[in-house]
């Protein structure tokens, strides 16, 4: 496998893959992108984003952060990352009322709907509402699922890390209508169904994660078998097909049942 041109910055990316069971199994939490947007435009994705400064400067503060159970200060930044941007995304916040074990009601986190634009905005940061309510991450909460990396050709690089987590059975979540302006809650088949019969795009990786979530089951199976297994770094091999066609080449060892995939495009 290649590895990453140092020339290229990476930019760190965290994704949450929220799941709930329902009655006809294992649903995920999935937005649809606004096509005016550049990254993604009008695709079906996981909640997630970039990682913001801020979100190491709540991993750093014992203050902010509680108890990191031993993750160091960058895995339990991806962590807050994921459940920043999923705030964002979604209105799902996975944080506690500090010194309580559960998270926070459904009615809080809609009551803080407006400094949910405020922070998709740049107006407050993700450390002032935790002050502001005296909230803790619930970091311990996620799992990481899968770590892909954008392929070296191409001119923007993201290193993206999926997490999966549980989501409050409270909580329904709902879309921001500025970077997503839809969201649903699917089965990991019905995704890739609707994906096949043309009605949403999703990413190649958004569609490997989607087969190997359907794999096991149930939310609870798909989050203890997140807990113990080894993540292996994918970073596609990009080449081309007589018929103009894209081929990627990943990690046999990654898990998503071989390692060569001919894709329309990246």
């Amino acid at each position: 496998m290649s590895v990453p041109d140092p020339s290229k910055a990476l930019r760190v990316a965290s994704t949450v893959l929220l799941l709930r069971e329902a009655g006809g199994g294992m649903e995920i939490f999935m937005v649809q992108r606004n096509r005016q947007i550049e990254f993604s435009s009008g695709a079906l994705v996981f909640p997630g984003g970039s990682m913001d400064p801020n979100d190491r400067e709540v991993a750093a503060d014992p203050a902010l952060v509680g108890d990191r159970g031993g993750l160091d200060i960058d895995t339990a930044a991806i962590r807050i990352g994921g459940i920043r941007e999923t705030f964002e995304e979604s209105g799902i916040l996975l944080a506690r009322p500090r010194g309580s074990s559960a998270l926070v009601s459904a009615e809080k986190a809609d009551a803080l709907g407006a400094q949910r634009e405020a922070l998709d905005e740049g107006k407050v940061s993700f450390a002032d509402i935790l002050r502001q309510h005296d909230l803790v991450p619930a970091i311990d909460l996620l799992a990481l699922f899968a770590h892909w990396i954008t392929p070296v050709k191409l001119p923007k690089r993201f290193d993206t890390h999926f997490l999966l987590a549980l989501a409050p059975p409270d909580q329904v979540g709902k879309h921001d209508g500025k970077e997503s302006v839809d969201s649903v809650w699917l089965s990991p088949k019905a995704a890739l169904e609707a994906a096949e019969s043309g009605r949403y795009n999703l990413p190649f990786p958004t569609i490997r994660n989607l087969i190997k979530l359907d794999k096991l089951g149930t939310a609870q199976a798909a989050m203890n078998h997140a807990r113990t297994m080894s993540v292996v770094t994918v970073v596609p091999e990009i080449s081309r097909n007589a018929d103009g066609t894209t081929r990627l080449r990943i990690p046999l060892e990654a898990g998503y049942d071989g390692d060569v995939f001919d894709v329309a495009r990246p």
